[in-house]
């Protein structure tokens, strides 16, 4: 029987930072599937049928490794998210501003072939509006400061207005890509207050003013 590689368990540095303090990590270059999108994720129709797309295709992924001999455990959901004012989302919350780009990792032995066969057989077997947004590539996030958050996705804002405002210029750091959230746990079959949700900001380091 072939093991699973689930990534979760092998690469902890990246999946299990602390609860209480930042952490900083160094995310190296992956592969990602991707939808971009923009609304409220919990009303627009068009962020339901990215992620449905993207887990149909995954799976298929997975399917085509599992046969070749290589099986593994499809990694969480994840997005990017961000906002033309950055108080719409800290502050004000006003989730009909925001942008997104929905993702699920794929193993770096994934090739190019794999990918096109997975996405052919998904589409023949499924009617899925938002395959065609689907795409493919990859994701160097680099250098950035990450937080295990416990609880609802609406609890969150306190969380980042303390790495924005308090622990970044304090640490000497600047904001260096897009706000990241990786989803540990399902809301629909996990209590709201129990969500466990990584929450990572690339940052780079604010050069000296001088001698």
């Amino acid at each position: 029987m072939t093991e699973k590689f689930d990534f979760k368990k092998e690469w902890q540095h990246l999946y299990k930072p602390p609860k209480t303090t930042f952490q900083v990590v160094d995310v190296p270059h992956l592969q990602f599937l991707k939808v971009d999108g923009h609304g409220d994720p919990n009303l627009a129709e068009e962020y339901t049928q990215a992620v449905e797309a993207l887990f149909a295709l995954a799976y298929r992924i997975k399917f085509i490794s599992k046969v070749g001999g290589q099986d593994y455990v499809v990694p969480p959901l994840e997005g990017l998210w961000w906002a033309e004012e950055p108080e719409l989302f800290t502050a004000r919350r006003d989730k009909s501003q925001w942008y997104w780009t929905m993702m699920l990792m794929t193993p770096q032995w994934i090739s190019e072939a794999v990918y096109h066969q997975a996405r052919e057989e998904v589409s023949q077997k499924k009617d899925l509006p938002a395959l065609s947004k689907v795409r493919w590539e990859g994701y160097h996030e680099g250098l950035s400061a990450q937080i295990l958050h416990i609880g609802t996705y609406d609890q969150e804002g306190p969380v980042l207005a303390r790495l924005h405002t308090e622990w970044m210029p304090e640490n000497g750091y600047d904001f260096n890509g897009k706000h990241h959230e990786i989803y540990l746990g399902d809301p629909r079959r996990v209590e709201a207050q129990k969500l466990k949700t990584i929450l990572r900001q690339p940052i780079r380091k604010i050069a000296s003013a001088g001698k």
